[in-house]
């Protein structure tokens, strides 16, 4: 099967990524770190969401955007959860390498924007954090 979006391996990738972070995990349980539609059952959790892919002749970007959902008055777990999910998806292919994926090489990937929303009720956070991947094809 030829793979022509990279956008499904890429959220693979970034699942992968983020269970292996000691400090999202110290917060999130790795079984609540999933893709996901709708404000979550169980809490906390983070939802790997929508997606966008731009193709260029050379390479492609590719955008992921993450949900971070806490039951909690204000939003300091979520702000902390946003921080570590930061650190966890830096890739910086002159610093430390590419990240092979399914299909693809990802050269950069980077968060591009954080936001913190209040529940209008006080009873959840919800954190939102969009990512950009610069890839490649892999040869087969």
């Amino acid at each position: 099967m030829t793979i022509s979006d990279p956008s499904l391996a890429l959220q693979k990738a970034i699942r992968t990524r983020l269970i292996a972070s000691p400090e999202l995990m110290a917060l999130v349980q790795a079984e609540h770190v999933m893709d996901a539609n709708g404000r979550p059952e169980i809490m906390p959790a983070v939802y790997i969401g929508e997606g966008q892919t731009i193709f260029r002749r050379w390479d492609t970007t590719t955008h992921a955007t993450l949900h971070v959902w806490f039951q909690e008055p204000g939003l300091v777990q979520c702000k902390e959860a946003v921080s570590a999910i930061v650190a966890a998806l830096r890739v910086d292919a002159q610093a430390a390498g590419v990240l092979p994926i399914d299909g693809f090489t990802v050269h950069d990937m980077q968060i591009t924007q954080t936001r913190y929303m209040r529940d209008p009720h006080g009873s959840y956070s919800h954190g939102i954090v969009t990512v950009a991947a610069i890839v490649q094809p892999r040869a087969a």
